[in-house]
């Protein structure tokens, strides 16, 4: 069966209507999960359905947010080299569609925020009205627009904390503020080596970066991650319970292992480095998509969670949720 040009027209703007909200930026809400796994929780089923609840929620206010900052760029996207395809810069779909869908998808959001729990719900609030700030304005401040992407990584990781009330740590806060700023000091890296030539400046704040600004917030962020995280975890490990580990402290005070989670920091290490090595080659411009496809990166993630989740759920060490 063939379908008939207004057909299609429908198809077309179902599929936009799902392109705009961006799902692929999803993965970054998993952050969420980050204090119910850290917490040595995430097997609590009431506790991991509130997490996984908060997560659909800070999907649909995020999918809001993009189609907000879409509507909003709509011209300037249509002359970057990439974003001139996105549905609302194509002139696929109608603007006024967009806006129901954005309305709708924020008005879930809110509903399902105010049923979890009140603070949760005021962090969603708080992170709407922040992006309507930086898509009205903040994004065009250089600095400024780098701090507002690195706020709401934080948010989503202290928003699934609030949720299941969990403790998380002040390095474990530095850490976060630490990957968030690399991250969007990446972005801006890439971004940046986009412009020149033929490709006008998309962006008011790239005008005001230059490279070297950029190359040294990428490096002062990448190594002050890892060594947070370092810090986390001399701070904040479970105590080692097996026999083996007690064995080795009987030995020698020098192979006393009380500290199983800097198992992890080569790994955290090699993780920073090559996503470091993928900004400087100008590819992390969307952070989610090199999650997905860098092959070297889901490695190291793939096995950071493994060696987190041997420690603190396979029964070697005691983890204190108290």
């Amino acid at each position: 069966m063939v379908n008939t040009p207004i057909e299609k027209q429908k198809d077309n703007i179902v599929v936009a209507m799902i392109k705009v909200a961006r799902p692929v930026h999803w993965i970054k809400n998993l952050a969420i999960f980050a204090a119910v796994f850290l917490s040595g929780t995430m097997f609590e089923k009431d506790l991991f359905v509130l997490s996984f609840q908060a997560f659909i929620a800070f999907c649909f206010a995020t999918s809001a947010a993009y189609i907000l900052n879409d509507i909003q760029d709509v011209e300037r996207d249509r002359l970057h080299p990439k974003k001139r395809y996105r549905p609302i810069a194509s002139g696929v779909l109608p603007v006024r569609v967009a806006i129901i869908e954005g309305l709708v998808l924020a008005g879930v959001s809110f509903l399902i925020s105010i049923n979890l729990n009140v603070i949760f719900f005021f962090l969603v609030l708080v992170y709407m009205i922040l992006q309507i700030a930086y898509s009205l304005g903040l994004k065009n401040i250089a600095v400024v627009d780098i701090v507002i992407i690195a706020t709401g990584f934080v948010m989503r990781v202290y928003a699934g904390a609030f949720v299941v009330n969990a403790h998380l740590s002040v390095w474990f806060l530095l850490c976060v503020i630490s990957v968030a700023l690399f991250l969007a000091s990446g972005k801006r890296r890439a971004e940046l080596n986009v412009i020149g030539g033929d490709n006008p400046i998309t962006r008011k704040s790239l005008g005001d970066y230059k490279k070297e600004l950029l190359n040294s917030f990428v490096t002062m962020f990448a190594s002050a991650s890892w060594m947070s995280w370092a810090l986390f975890t001399f701070f904040e490990s479970p105590k080692a319970t097996l026999p083996f580990w007690m064995a080795l402290a009987e030995v020698s005070r020098t192979t006393t292992i009380d500290k199983l989670m800097m198992f992890t920091i080569p790994v955290t290490i090699f993780g920073i480095m090559r996503y470091e090595s993928l900004i400087f080659e100008n590819r992390s411009e969307t952070p989610e998509r090199l999650l997905l496809t860098d092959k070297s990166l889901i490695i190291a993630i793939g096995l950071w969670v493994t060696l987190v989740y041997l420690i603190l759920y396979s029964g070697i060490s005691v983890v204190a949720t108290t």
